[in-house]
């Protein structure tokens, strides 16, 4: 995990301890080209490094392949899944075209004639490839979702990939279900997934569930105004504690940034992590969370004081 990602998860905590909810960790490795092990078991480290544990068993994705073959059946049966033979090009170049919406699926496959289907499904048989599944969302509708930071979040229905062509599940279906399966009501996550909330929404009520509430946290960005990443350089918790930050300073850095003024008194310093995210719930509230991205350290990837910039940056 980088910076910006625990700041998400503690942002998420205090979120959960001030409103009386469980605070939750999901391990979400469904994608089998890049998921590891090691990789999960060095983030849930990190997590307890800073006083981070999740209150009910932790879930894994990868084991709840049934669940999610369970709820595409379903969509199936309602008529709401067809298949897609796009190539990442050729959706690339749709959305380029004069009436092409980018980030949009155009809908090239939504409607094709069962002859059409069938020779594109052997066209890609014969190359090793299997089609997509697609959502097919009701044509030209908004949906509303309810966010603790944003307000009202309306968006209109797209038609996301439910299953991609390498077999793997998509993001967009197996949150949803674990959401429902865990019984979440409030998802904390990054300012990047805000327009994914009403498809995801939609989604829920129409497996039968209720939609969740969202808080979506202003990211962290680098000196250049760019989202933080590991390309970064400095911005993983061990790399930090190499710099001579050790893991209190990155947690009360990580709370100052989330609007907690409290976490600059130099009073923390003789306190254990389990007394200041005691004395963090106790104080901070979702008002304080702050509406505008912050920025993390120079292009040099050291470690600096967090600003915040203009939200349309």
């Amino acid at each position: 995990m980088h910076f910006g990602n625990l700041r998400t998860a503690v942002a998420a905590y205090l979120f959960a301890q001030t409103t009386s909810r469980q605070f939750l960790v999901r391990v979400e490795d469904i994608d089998t080209g890049r998921s590891r092990s090691e990789y999960a078991a060095a983030g849930l480290q990190d997590l307890r490094a800073l006083g981070l544990e999740s209150e009910l068993p932790v879930v894994y994705q990868s084991e709840r392949h049934t669940l999610y073959e369970t709820a595409l059946e379903r969509l199936i049966q309602k008529g709401l899944v067809y298949e897609c033979y796009c190539s990442r090009s050729d959706i690339a170049a749709a959305a380029s075209a004069p009436h092409g919406k980018p980030g949009i699926y155009p809908g090239i496959c939504r409607d094709l004639p069962q002859a059409v289907r069938t020779a594109k499904r052997r066209e890609l048989a014969q190359k090793g490839r299997q089609p997509a599944l697609r959502l097919r969302a009701p044509e030209g509708v908004e949906f509303q979702v309810q966010d603790d930071l944003l307000g009202t979040i309306t968006g209109m229905l797209h038609d996301y990939v439910l299953r991609r062509s390498d077999g793997d599940w998509a993001y967009q279906l197996a949150v949803v279900v674990d959401d429902m399966e865990q019984g979440v009501d409030q998802v904390v996550r990054g300012m990047d997934l805000f327009s994914s909330a009403p498809v995801q929404a939609w989604l829920t009520e129409t497996l039968g569930g209720a939609a969740p509430r969202y808080a979506h946290i202003p990211l962290v960005l680098n000196g250049n105004g760019q989202r933080l990443a590991k390309r970064d350089g400095a911005v993983t918790l061990p790399e930090l504690c190499a710099q001579g930050w050790d893991n209190r300073g990155v947690l009360l850095r990580i709370l100052s940034s989330l609007g907690w003024e409290e976490a600059a008194n130099s009073r923390w310093r003789d306190y254990s992590i389990p007394e200041i995210l005691e004395q963090a719930v106790h104080s901070w509230n979702p008002r304080m969370a702050p509406h505008e991205p912050v920025i993390f350290g120079g292009n040099d990837g050291k470690f600096a004081k967090f600003s915040t910039v203009n939200a349309n940056r």
